[in-house]
Parts: C-alpha cells; sequence; structure tokens
C-alpha cells in the first residue's frame, strides 16, 4: 500500500468516526461512564496476557512493573475520571451580570487521536483515554511499533470491549504514524521524543489540530549539600532502575556537592546490591527494549568514558555490567559528567546516571536554567529558604521536593511539560479540560439591555463614557 493510499484509508475512518460523533450527538454521563468502565474491564480482565506481551516486546519486563504502572495505575485513573465526571461536566454560570445570562458550556471536542509509546503501552494510551472519554469523546489510537505483541493484543481487545466508532486502533511502523499525525484530529495526542514531537506539531499544523505533547527532556535531580545523601540516592536509584530507566520522567542526572563522590558511590553500591542481588537472571530487572536502543545506551558509556568520565558498575561484581543477548543494563553512575559528553546531551532512557558537582547549591539552578525545560525537576533539601528558591527560580513541567516521580501518581495533579519538554497537560479533572471545548454560551436578556450601548446614534453615552474614563 503506497503512502497516498495509507493516508487516504486512514482519513476515511476519520472521517466516518467525525461523522458518527455529529449524528449522534453530545455523549450522556451514562455512555461517558460507560466507556470509562469498559477500560477498565478490558484491563482487569486481561493483565495476564498483557503483561505477558509486554515482557514479549521488551525481551523481559518486571511483571511486577507491569501490573504495578500498566494496570494498577492505569485502572485507578480512569476509576478517577468516572466518579468525578459528572461534577466536571457541569457548566460553569457567571454571577453578577446586569441583563443576560452567560454560562460556560463544556462541550466535547470530538475524534482525538492518540499515538502512544512502547515504555507504557497500556498507561500511555489509556490515561490519554482517561480525559478523552470523560469529556465525551471518540478516539483513534496508534501504539507503538516496538512493542508489536502488545499493540496487536490492545488492538484486538480494543475491538471487542468497543465499538469502532468509540475507539479504533491503526497499527503500523513509523511511516503509518506519520501519516496518523497529519490527520485533521479535533485533538492530537503524542508522547515521545521532544525530536518525533516536533514532526507531530509540524504536521498537526498543517490542519491546525490543536496538540498536546509529552515529550520527556533531561530531568535533573539536585541534591542540597546537607541533605542526607544516602537517601537521595536511594529515592532517586528507585525509579532510574524501575522499567530500566525507561520512563519520560526518570533522572537523566544528578549534582551534588563536590567532595561527595566516594559517599556517593559506596550508597548507590549498598543499595543496588539491596535491591537487585544479581542483574541478568533477575525476574525483577527489565530489558532495554531493543538492540538500537541498547546500542545507543552503550555508545553513550563509551562517549562518556573517552570524554573522561569515570564509569562506575553498580551491578554485581561477578556479573557483566551488560549482555547483548539479555539487553540488560546494570546501573552505573557516570562521575565527571560535562556538557560535551553525549549522555548530557539527549535523553538517556536507560539505567545511566550522569553526576556533575557543584560549588554551591544555587549554582545549580543556574545550570538548570541554561538548558532546556525538562519534563520534572527533583529537588532534595529540608532547608524551606532553599526550596522556596528553587521552586520560584526554575521551570518545568513539575517539581518534586525530597522525591522522585511522585506527582505521576496524583490524578489530580496536571501531568506534562513545558517548552521542550511538552504542551498542555492531563490527568484527572486536567485531562477532562484538555480534551474539552469550554464553549461561551450567552442568553440576552428580554429587553435587551446590554445590546443598546452599541446602537446608534452614539451622542447621548458619549458622556457617560467620558465620565468613566476621567473618574
Amino acid at each position: 500500500m503506497s503512502a497516498t493510499q495509507a493516508h487516504n484509508e486512514l482519513r476515511t475512518i476519520l472521517t466516518t468516526m467525525k461523522r458518527a460523533s455529529i449524528q449522534n450527538g453530545p455523549a450522556t454521563l451514562a455512555m461517558r461512564q460507560d466507556r470509562l468502565q469498559r477500560s477498565i474491564r478490558l484491563i482487569k480482565e486481561n493483565y495476564s496476557a498483557l503483561a505477558q506481551a509486554m515482557s514479549d516486546d521488551f525481551g523481559h519486563r518486571s511483571t511486577y512493573q507491569s501490573l504495578l504502572a500498566d494496570m494498577v495505575t492505569t485502572v485507578k485513573m480512569l476509576q478517577h475520571a468516572h466518579d468525578h465526571v459528572e461534577q466536571w461536566m457541569q457548566p460553569k454560570v457567571i454571577e453578577g451580570l446586569d441583563g443576560p445570562e452567560a454560562w460556560i458550556e463544556q462541550q466535547p471536542l470530538g475524534v482525538v487521536g492518540i499515538i502512544s509509546p512502547w515504555n507504557f503501552p497500556i498507561n500511555l494510551a489509556f490515561g490519554p483515554l482517561a480525559g478523552v472519554f470523560a469529556a465525551g469523546n471518540t478516539a483513534m489510537l496508534k501504539p507503538s511499533e516496538l512493542t508489536p505483541l502488545t499493540s496487536e493484543l490492545l488492538a484486538d481487545l480494543i475491538g471487542r470491549y468497543f465499538d469502532p466508532m468509540e475507539l479504533e486502533v491503526v497499527l503500523g511502523d513509523a511511516d503509518v504514524g506519520r501519516q496518523f499525525s497529519a490527520l485533521p484530529f479535533d485533538h492530537l495526542v503524542f508522547t515521545g521524543s521532544t525530536t518525533v514531537g516536533k514532526h507531530v506539531m509540524r504536521a498537526a499544523a498543517e490542519n491546525l489540530v490543536p496538540v498536546t505533547l509529552e515529550l520527556g527532556g533531561k530531568s535533573p535531580v539536585v541534591v542540597d549539600e546537607a541533605f542526607d545523601l544516602s537517601t537521595a540516592i536511594e529515592r532517586t536509584l528507585t525509579i532510574k532502575t524501575f522499567n530500566a530507566g525507561q520512563i519520560c520522567l526518570s533522572p537523566d542526572y544528578l549534582m551534588i556537592a563536590q567532595g561527595k563522590e566516594e559517599q556517593l558511590v559506596s550508597s548507590a553500591k549498598a543499595f543496588i546490591e539491596q535491591s537487585f542481588a544479581q542483574i541478568q537472571e533477575n525476574a525483577d530487572y527489565t530489558s532495554i527494549i531493543s538492540d538500537r536502543h541498547y546500542q545507543r545506551l552503550i555508545h553513550l558509556l563509551n562517549d562518556a568514558q573517552e570524554k573522561g568520565a569515570t564509569i562506575v558498575n553498580l551491578g554485581p561484581q561477578d556479573e557483566p555490567g551488560f549482555d547483548a543477548q539479555t539487553r540488560k543494563i546494570a546501573p552505573h553512575l557516570v562521575l565527571n559528567a560535562t556538557q560535551e559528553m553525549a549522555i548530557m546531551q539527549e535523553e538517556i532512557f536507560g539505567p545511566l546516571l550522569p553526576v556533575m558537582t557543584y560549588d554551591h547549591w544555587a549554582d545549580t539552578i543556574d545550570f538548570i536554567n541554561q538548558n532546556d525545560r525538562p519534563l520534572a525537576a527533583y529537588f532534595f533539601s529540608d532547608n524551606k529558604e532553599h526550596q522556596t528558591q528553587f521552586v520560584q527560580n526554575t521551570t518545568s513541567g513539575a517539581l518534586v521536593i525530597n522525591d522522585v516521580m511522585t506527582h505521576a501518581s496524583i490524578d489530580d495533579l496536571p501531568f506534562g511539560g513545558v517548552g521542550a519538554s511538552g504542551i498542555g497537560a492531563y490527568h484527572g479533572e486536567h485531562g477532562f479540560r484538555q480534551f474539552t471545548h469550554a464553549k461561551a454560551v450567552v442568553r440576552q436578556s428580554e429587553d435587551g439591555a446590554s445590546n443598546l450601548r452599541l446602537r446608534a446614534p452614539y451622542q447621548d453615552n458619549l458622556g457617560l463614557l467620558k465620565a468613566f474614563l476621567d473618574a
């Protein structure tokens, strides 16, 4: 099938869905809640098969990680939307008007396109869908080609639980993704790299399609000099090793006070030994998604070492630090990291953690502000004044103090980036608002009084305007 044929086929699907959306009218509360409940049922009734498919796609993926991040967390997001959508749907009445009535009608956008990534295939498909369905929309989903077994199973399951006019799945490679992003959706959601996000936004712009882009970037961890370093590195490595660091919110580099490197290494080794007595044969440790991504990470390590970094393998001494057969890479610290290294220039998406040092903690703020705004920033400090300065003087999609990634599981907080790390946010009510058109509605009073000030002749009212301005 040619690119033109593929594009025409996708456009036909979208046109049919748009027509059905208009003919069926706005989704009722009952329909919205039913779609959310069917999403929950799909996950609950098939979680074992989905977890196995994900593990097969990865080479190996921790079942616990799949059940927690892709199943339980996603079900809770969908249930939260189900439980609150009636409240979110209510029109907002504008008070204090003299004459006309006015309110904001919460109107569905129509058909929303979702391009979901491979690292959390269920969470990052149904997470946006929680807001999309709560807002009364229908959707087309393009899951990642890097998890083909999961994507195929997801397409089959969605076909069983949903009518194609509610939720349609499009399978295919990157070329299909490009065709998908060029469709005239009523809104488009993309989760992935900043580089691809630029192409998606450019394609969407041709049809003036509004976008929500969740793009990741380099999320920093800063440890204040007085904060307990062992606690900070334990909480940081907890997330850096989850899904083998293949998370958009994963810490991308660490900044500590000069002279604390030895303590850092000691604490990091002790924590990994306690958490992962072995790596290569450990069912709790996840593989890198593909050979290409595995080789990319090894290149980052080699490049850093060639440019003066000290590489510290935190894995067991009797095991290799990485194995191309299993595609498992042990956690590594990259000490003496510099901006010239590739590992500091691109999002890592793996269990490698560059470490930089500072003379004064406030220097870290300047460093962060000189670079693209991250999806999240993590600041470890018990000093309230330092916390306030960090909150007020850095810009990131989110900020977590004394922990890492905690905000992502709090449904009432917006999830999204800023600048190079993304556009827009969802989760909870923020997802509902993102995928809803807030339509202003005014009903004029019978006497039409507010309209009269615009009616000629104007001379009689000119004095009133001058009196107001001269007051």
